[in-house]
C-alpha cells in the first residue's frame, strides 16, 4: 500500500463569519485536490497576527494574505499571484464621508474615524499612511478611532453618525468606481456617502506560496490559479471566496496591463450603452425590470430609463468597465415595490472594427431567489466543516474520501497514515461484521484518548461516513465510578467478614493463652516435683505459643479489613507524631541496617487528634514499604530520609522517600487500591489499610516514584482543634 503524500496546508484569512466562506474554503479545497493530486487542507485563520505567525514560522504551504503581508513575505517565497479586480491587480484607498456633511483634509481634525481591522491594507493601512505623509498622522488627528472588523460595518457606523470618515477600497481613483464598490455593501444608500480622497495604489492582496512548497507543486499551483478564469472549466464561481476575478504573477515593477479575460453571462436584462452612457439597445423578457416599464429606452441615459436607485449603481459598473478595458461584476440590493430584492450585475467592454468608439454591454439578472437558497444550502452544508467532533468519509477499501477540518485537529496524522490509522481500520472492521442495529459503537484509544465511532453505510457513491466522539472524559469517570462501586462493595464485605471472624478469633485467644498460663502453672509444679514430664511440656508450650502469634496475626487482618469499611478509629486523642515515628523506626531498625542509611529531618509539628496505635500501623506500613523497595546490594548508595515539618495552614506534614527501584505510573496508580501488590509474599493489604487511616482522620495520603529513581510518601495531617 502506498503512504499518502502529506497534505497541503492551505491557510485563509480570516472569515467575516458567515458560513457560506467555510463552505466556499471546502470546495476550493476539493477543486485544488482534483486539480493538483495532492491532498489539500484549507484552514481559516482566527486573526490576520495568527496567519502572520504561521507564515514566519513557516508551518503553512500556501496563504491568503494582505496586500501588506503578500509584499513582506514576497522576498522567500516561490511566488506571490495577486488578486485581480476590474482588470487591475492594485487598487486605491478612498476615504469617504456623509454627503450631507463633507469633508477635506484640512477638516479631520477632532472627528471620528471607522477603520476596518488593523491588518486590513483598504481599510486601515493604506489611509493611515497617506494621511501620515501629510503630516496628518490618525493618533493626532481623529479624536476617535475604532475598528469595526467589516467594510460593512465600518460604513455603517459612518451612516448612523458614530464616525465621520470611513474607508474603502477601489480600483480606480474615481467617484463612480467608488459608488459602485459602496453599493455591493450598502445597496442604495450608497447615495448617502461621497469619497473625498483617494490614496496612491497599492498592490493588491493575494496568495502567497511558501518556500515549503516544492517547485513543481508551487509550479502547478500557480497555472491552476492564473487559469481559473476563462479557462472553460467553469470554476470561476470558486473565485467568489477571494472577491475577485483571477489572479495573476505580478511584483512592483510588473507591467500593469489588464488581463483579458471571459466573462459569464446571465440573462435578465440586457443593455448595449454607448461612450456617453446612453442606452443602444435594451432587452428583457417582460419589458420591464426594477418595477418599470422599459419600452422605447434607446437614445436616452440608463439613469432616466432606470432610475437613480437601479442606474447608479449599473452606471458605475459600466464606467469601471470602460475606463479599465475590461469587464467587471457587481451584487447589489435594491428596494423594488416594496420588496428587497438582490441583483447580480456584469459588464464586458465592446471594441467595434474600425476604430469606433467602444460600447459597454450590461446583463443583470434577479438572484434574489438564488441567495435564498445559497443561504439555505450553506447552513445545511456546513454542518460538517462547523461540527466540532471529527467526521469522516471513506471509500470501500478505506481510503480517505473527506475529512472536516476538526478530524484533521484532532487526529492530524489521519491523512499521511490513510487506511491504515487505527481508527479507520476500526471502522471498516465495525462495517464488515454486520453488526445488528443498537449494538455497542467500536472504541478507539488513540494517544490517551477514547474515540466513540458512530459508523454509518453510504451507498451511492459506495463507502463509509464515521463519526468520532471524544469519549476520554467519560471514560475516566466510568472507571472512577466502577472503582467506588468496587470499594463500597468490598467495604460491606470487609465489614461482615470482620464482625464474623471477630468472636471466634476472641475465643480462640483467650483459651490459647488460658491454655499456656495452665500449662505453664502445671510445668512449674511438675518441675517442683522433679516429675519427668517437666520438659515434655516445653514443645507443647511453643506450639501454643506460636497458635497463639498466628491468631494474633489474624486478628491484625481482620482489623484491616474492617478499616476498609471507612469506619473511623474507636478512639481519638491528642497524638504526638515524632515520638510515634522514632518508635515505628525503632521497630524497622532491624530490616534497615542491612539496605540503607537512615537520615532524619525532625523539625517540631502540633499534634494530631487520632489513635495512637493505628498512626503508628501506618508509619510502619510506609517505613517498610521503603525499606523492602531497596536493594541489599546497594546498601552503601541507599537512603532512607524521614522528615516532619508543618505546612503553610498549620498542618501536620510527615515525609517517607527511599531511593529504592521506584514504581511506573500504571503501578502508581493503583498504588492504595486492596489486594493490589507487586511482592508475591505480600497481601496487598498495607497501603490501603494506611490510605484508609489518614482518610479517616481528615487527612491525606499521596505518592510520588519514578524509576530508578525512588519513592515518596507524603502524610498530611490536621493539627488537633483542642491540644
Amino acid at each position: 500500500m502506498t503512504t499518502p503524500a502529506a497534505p497541503i496546508r492551505f491557510l485563509l484569512s480570516p472569515s467575516l463569519g458567515e458560513v457560506k466562506e467555510h463552505v466556499r474554503a471546502e470546495l476550493f479545497s476539493r477543486a485544488l485536490t482534483q486539480r493538483l493530486g495532492r491532498p489539500v487542507v484549507v484552514e481559516l485563520a482566527p486573526s490576520y497576527e495568527a496567519l502572520e505567525r504561521e507564515l514566519v514560522e513557516d508551518r503553512v504551504d500556501l496563504a491568503w494574505a494582505t496586500a501588506e503581508q503578500c509584499t513582506t513575505f514576497e522576498p522567500q517565497a516561490r511566488a506571490v499571484l495577486r488578486a485581480v479586480r476590474a482588470g487591475r491587480w492594485y487598487y486605491h484607498a478612498a476615504l469617504v464621508c456623509r454627503a450631507d456633511r463633507p469633508l477635506t483634509l484640512k477638516m479631520l481634525k477632532g472627528t471620528r474615524a471607522a477603520w476596518v481591522a488593523p491588518r486590513s491594507t483598504g481599510g486601515y493601512l493604506l489611509p493611515a499612511r497617506h494621511l501620515t505623509e501629510r503630516g496628518l498622522p490618525p493618533a493626532a488627528i481623529f479624536a476617535e478611532e475604532r475598528f469595526h472588523g467589516t467594510y460593512r460595518k465600518a460604513l455603517l457606523a459612518l451612516l448612523s453618525g458614530e464616525a465621520d470618515v470611513a474607508s474603502i477600497y477601489s480600483s480606480h481613483p474615481e467617484e463612480n468606481t467608488v459608488r459602485a464598490y459602496l453599493a455591493e455593501h450598502l445597496g442604495a444608500d450608497e447615495r448617502r456617502l461621497i469619497p473625498f480622497e483617494f490614496t496612491e495604489p497599492t498592490l493588491s492582496d493575494g496568495l502567497i506560496l511558501t518556500s515549503r512548497l516544492p517547485e513543481a507543486d508551487a509550479a502547478t499551483l500557480v497555472s491552476i490559479f492564473t487559469t481559473l478564469a476563462g479557462g472553460g472549466a467553469g470554476l470561476e464561481p470558486l473565485l467568489g471566496l477571494f472577491d475577485s476575478e483571477g489572479f495573476v504573477l505580478a511584483s512592483p515593477t510588473s507591467p500593469r496591463t489588464p488581463p483579458r479575460w471571459k466573462v459569464q453571462r446571465a440573462e435578465y436584462l440586457a443593455v448595449e450603452l454607448d461612450a456617453q452612457e446612453r442606452c443602444m439597445r435594451l432587452w428583457t423578457p417582460t419589458g420591464s425590470a426594477f418595477g418599470k416599464d422599459l419600452r422605447h429606452a434607446e437614445g436616452r441615459s440608463l439613469e432616466a430609463v432606470l432610475g437613480p436607485e437601479a442606474g447608479d449603481a449599473l452606471v458605475a459598473l459600466a464606467r469601471a468597465a470602460r475606463l479599465s478595458g475590461v469587464g467587471g461584476r457587481v451584487e447589489y440590493r435594491l428596494e423594488v415595490e416594496g420588496e428587497t430584492r438582490w441583483y447580480a450585475a456584469e459588464a464586458t467592454v465592446r471594441r467595434p472594427a474600425g476604430g469606433s468608439s467602444p460600447t459597454t454591454a450590461l446583463l443583470v439578472r434577479d438572484v434574489t431567489e438564488l441567495r435564498a437558497l445559497e443561504d439555505e444550502l450553506y447552513r445545511l452544508a456546513s454542518f460538517p466543516l462547523l461540527h466540532p467532533e471529527p467526521m469522516l468519509e471513506l471509500g470501500p477499501n478505506g481510503e480517505l474520501r473527506y475529512a472536516n477540518p476538526a478530524a484533521h485537529t484532532a487526529i492530524p496524522d489521519l491523512v499521511v497514515r490513510g487506511a491504515g490509522h487505527p481508527l479507520v481500520e476500526a471502522a471498516l472492521a465495525w462495517a464488515r461484521r454486520g453488526v445488528a442495529p443498537g449494538e455497542t459503537p467500536p472504541m478507539v484509544q488513540l494517544g490517551g484518548r477514547y474515540w466513540e465511532l458512530m459508523v454509518t453505510p453510504l451507498l451511492d457513491p459506495e463507502g463509509l461516513r464515521v463519526f468520532a466522539k471524544n469519549v476520554t472524559a467519560r471514560k475516566q469517570m466510568e472507571a472512577q465510578l466502577f472503582k467506588a462501586d468496587r470499594m463500597a462493595a468490598l467495604g460491606s464485605l470487609a465489614a461482615a467478614v470482620g464482625h464474623e471472624m471477630g468472636n471466634p478469633l476472641a475465643y480462640m485467644l483467650a483459651n490459647l493463652r488460658f491454655a499456656r498460663e495452665e500449662l505453664g502453672r502445671l510445668k512449674q509444679t511438675l518441675r517442683a516435683q522433679g516429675h519427668e514430664l517437666a520438659g515434655d511440656l516445653d514443645d507443647v508450650l511453643e506450639a501454643l505459643t506460636e497458635a497463639t502469634d498466628g491468631a494474633d496475626r489474624l486478628k491484625t487482618i481482620v482489623q484491616d479489613l474492617r478499616m476498609l469499611s471507612r469506619a473511623p478509629p474507636e478512639h481519638r486523642e491528642p497524638v504526638e507524631v515524632v515520638p510515634l515515628l522514632e518508635h515505628a523506626l525503632s521497630l524497622v531498625r532491624g530490616e534497615l541496617r542491612h539496605r540503607a542509611r537512615l537520615e532524619k529531618d525532625f523539625r517540631p509539628v502540633p499534634l494530631v487528634e487520632g489513635d495512637e496505635a493505628r498512626l503508628g500501623q501506618v508509619f510502619v506500613n510506609l517505613l517498610l514499604n521503603a525499606v523492602q523497595s531497596m536493594n541489599e546490594l546497594d546498601a552503601a548508595r541507599n537512603v532512607l530520609r524521614v522528615a516532619t515539618y508543618t505546612g503553610p495552614a498549620g498542618e501536620v506534614v510527615v515525609e517517607v522517600q527511599d531511593t529504592g527501584v521506584g514504581m511506573p505510573p500504571e503501578v502508581l496508580a493503583r498504588l492504595f487500591e486492596p489486594f493490589f501488590t507487586t511482592r508475591p509474599a505480600s497481601m496487598g493489604l498495607g497501603l490501603s489499610v494506611s490510605h484508609a487511616i489518614v482518610t479517616s482522620l481528615g487527612g491525606t495520603l499521596r505518592a510520588e516514584s519514578r524509576e530508578g529513581v525512588g519513592t515518596l510518601l507524603t502524610v498530611i495531617l490536621p493539627a488537633a482543634q483542642h491540644p
